[in-house]
């Protein structure tokens, strides 16, 4: 028992996700350098890469983390743009203003999520849709949008195309560089196992003292607030805003469908789905409806035979994980055995 008790370890960093960290940090430095060597088409589409993983990452904290699954979370995506829009129309600087909007769109979730986390399950997720549509409808009846027609971020034109690119480029990586950090470095802490064992038994985590509404509020509000932000970056790219397009539930189906591929409350199953996103997107996007009837049937066929995603598979079978959150019990060969 002692010679078994000695070989067993915890550990929570290995030398592959020490060896991760370091390469992704090369990385952040390589794609750092990327606008002074790469076309302006991929200047745009590795922006729009980005994006994607702030919003994957955000939905499969909430989802993945939290036990929150939401289907209206294109509510904070249109919102972040569309007080980027209103920002930059007062005055503000609409690089400033995107960053700012997201504050504010993070600020308006504090109150909204005192009713939305009264309910559970089903209810929230469609809860949230609903919210969704009325907010689309509020935005409708402002003036400056002049409704379903849209407006433009026209303060961008003060910037040469080039300029333009490359601070909406540079913006988003840092964006989803810091974003990524602060979730992992959340989902590492007391509150990240705290969210972990809300997701896992609500009434268990609340019988061993863990303070379940704040600690639901704060992934809740940082969901909004990365979301808002993605949301305020794609306007950047895009410059016109169109209330239709942006509180589409289109991108809370997209977010849903890069956290199902990649591997959903996996960190990197987030990441791995929105790259995978990425690539579907770049070869079959031209394609019409039937890119979009070929995600639906990708999700469902991961649902049913993949239920933990690409990335959950690759865990399961070589015990691989590069980005871990919670501890990893090592055990001896004759434990293995036995098992």
């Amino acid at each position: 028992m002692t010679f078994l008790s000695n070989d067993i370890s915890i550990e929570r960093w290995t030398r592959s996700s020490r060896l991760a960290l370091a390469v992704m940090a090369l990385a952040l430095v390589v794609l750092a350098l990327a606008p002074a060597f790469l076309g302006a088409g991929m200047i745009d589409r590795m922006t729009a890469l980005f994006i994607y993983v702030i919003l994957a990452a955000m939905w499969n904290a909430l989802a993945g983390f939290g036990g929150l699954v939401s289907v209206g979370q294109q509510v904070f995506f249109g919102l972040g743009a569309y007080f980027t829009i209103r920002l930059a129309d007062a005055g503000l600087n609409p690089f400033v203003a995107l960053f700012v909007a997201a504050i504010v769109t993070g600020a308006l979730s504090i109150p909204l999520s005192l009713f939305m986390l009264r309910l559970k399950g089903g209810e929230f997720a469609i809860g949230m849709w609903v919210v969704a549509e009325l907010v689309h409808l509020l935005v409708n009846l402002d003036r400056l949008i002049q409704g379903e027609t849209g407006t433009s971020l026209i303060s961008l034109n003060v910037y040469d195309s080039a300029t333009r690119r490359a601070t909406i480029y540079w913006l988003s990586l840092t964006a989803m560089a810091a974003l990524l950090g602060t979730l992992f470095t959340l989902m590492r802490s007391r509150a990240g196992a705290a969210m972990q064992a809300i997701r896992d038994n609500e009434e268990a985590a609340t019988s061993v003292g863990v303070r379940v509404s704040s600690t639901k509020r704060l992934l809740f509000v940082l969901a909004a607030f990365g979301i808002a932000v993605a949301g305020g970056l794609w306007l950047a790219t895009a410059t016109t805003f169109q209330p239709k397009t942006y509180f589409s539930v289109q991108w809370t189906a997209y977010m849903i469908f890069m956290v199902l591929v990649g591997g959903i409350g996996k960190f990197e199953g987030a990441i791995l789905g929105a790259i995978l996103f990425f690539i579907i997107e770049t070869i079959f996007g031209g394609t019409g409806v039937w890119y979009l009837i070929g995600l639906g049937a990708t999700a469902v066929l991961f649902s049913l035979y993949l239920p933990h995603g690409l990335w959950g598979e690759i865990e399961r079978r070589f015990g691989l994980q590069l980005l871990p959150v919670g501890y990893r019990l090592t055990l001896p060969d004759l434990l293995k055995d036995k098992r």
